[in-house]
């Protein structure tokens, strides 16, 4: 099978390209085509990173290694993955935990100093706008970081939002972040970062994040979190000294560079979604697979965008449902039909690649939540023939996030 080719096209890392998504203020520079660079653009051509269109940005889609051995040697040791086109922005002010508790499903008032969480905007039809994580931040503000292809989309959503707010008297402001982001994923994550930090990493369980130096550099936020399924911590880290700290990072043999088609493999054998793909604005919570997000106590008060359509779906029927799928043959892909046993279509593939830990291949789909039972069988049409598939727990790879015991 030729895994690297099934990668070359540029962005059909879900299958087809992301739309660009063009905005007001953007860190890095910008191509005479108009696609923005990362500070870390120069060092990916010095280490024979080949550069895609992605999102409106020129990043990595793989390097030298190619994209498989870059996928194992992330499960196996870990990569450096360069994520500074994700949106990173601070919300401030007193009414800071009421602004983003009036967009998103999650419990924000509960969360530690320090402690993040995955959330959701979600729009009134309670379809969900975009995945964010979210961090209580201890210097009193909340940390935001979100989808690149959603950015404009988010900034006016929480914009209008703080703008509404002051004009009540509320005391809340908004500022976009423009440092880099640099993602490092592996088992031996902690290990390699842990010699170029004071504080013990051990203490900084998944979720939570911490400002350190960090290999010299001041000022970084370290979050333990990623999207890979692995152990690891994403590093918000000043633009003009990115390339100083992967370099740093990279000395040790442990690390390599992996770029976005590993990034895609990861995320999807560790059953990670990819908004746009997985989820997008017609997508419930309950029908992604998403509805732990929704915190208790926002469900009781039902107060978030949606909430009359999501809530009552967490104890009801819902149209569909999000689930894993394995088969032989030939890799499922985005927008392949799915069909019963019986052969009515059902359903479609939603994401799928070859899993370079598994070869086999794996995929996400939506299905009537009859067909959504693991140990399903089921149908997929790949190149106008169908092929036998099941449906499977997922992840479909064992995720290695690091807790406190």
């Amino acid at each position: 099978m030729q895994w690297a080719a099934s990668w070359a096209a540029p962005l059909g890392v879900r299958g087809r390209a992301l739309p660009r998504a063009p905005s007001r203020r953007l860190s890095g520079s910008q191509d005479q085509d108009g696609l923005r660079r990362t500070p870390l653009h120069d060092f990916h051509l010095a280490h024979g990173g080949r550069l895609v269109a992605f999102a409106g940005w020129r990043l990595p889609l793989q390097y030298r290694d190619g994209h498989v051995d870059s996928h194992l040697h992330t499960r196996r040791h870990c990569s450096l993955f360069d994520v500074s086109h994700m949106l990173q922005t601070k919300i401030l002010g007193r009414d800071r935990v009421k602004l983003m508790e009036s967009l998103v499903v999650g419990d924000i008032a509960e969360l530690r100093p320090n402690q993040g969480t995955l959330s959701l905007f979600t729009n009134e039809a309670g379809g969900i706008l975009d995945d964010l994580i979210v961090t209580n931040a201890a210097e009193g503000h909340l940390y935001m970081v979100s989808n690149a292809g959603c950015r404009d989309k988010d900034l006016a959503l929480m914009q209008d939002k703080v703008r509404e707010l002051q004009s009540r008297g509320g005391d809340v402001g908004l500022e976009v972040v423009d440092n880099a982001l640099l993602a490092l994923q592996g088992p031996a994550a902690a290990q390699v970062l842990q010699a170029g930090v004071a504080g013990d990493l051990r203490k900084l369980p998944f979720m939570t994040s911490a400002v350190m130096e960090v290999f010299g550099v001041p000022g970084c936020r370290v979050t333990r979190c990623g999207y890979t399924g692995e152990d690891g911590v994403e590093i918000s880290v000043p633009a003009a000294r990115a390339a100083r700290l992967a370099e740093a990072l990279l000395a040790n043999p442990e690390v390599r560079l992996a770029g976005l088609a590993a990034r895609d493999s990861l995320r999807l054998e560790a059953g990670l979604c990819l908004y746009g793909s997985d989820i997008d604005e017609h997508t419930t919570p309950v029908e992604g697979g998403l509805g732990w997000t929704l915190g208790r106590r926002r469900r009781a008060a039902m107060d978030f965008p949606g909430a009359a359509v999501i809530v009552p779906q967490l104890k009801g029927q819902v149209p569909r449902r999000r689930v894993g799928l394995t088969c032989e043959g030939a890799p499922m892909r985005a927008h392949s039909p799915i069909l019963s046993a019986e052969g009515a279509v059902i359903g479609a593939v939603t994401s799928g690649c070859p899993s370079p830990c598994l070869k086999r291949n794996v995929a996400m789909g939506y299905v009537p939540p009859e067909y959504s039972q693991p140990g399903t069988p089921l149908l997929v049409e790949v190149r106008r023939r169908q092929q036998e598939a099941v449906v499977s727990k997922m992840p479909f790879v064992p995720t290695n996030y690091y807790t406190l015991k």
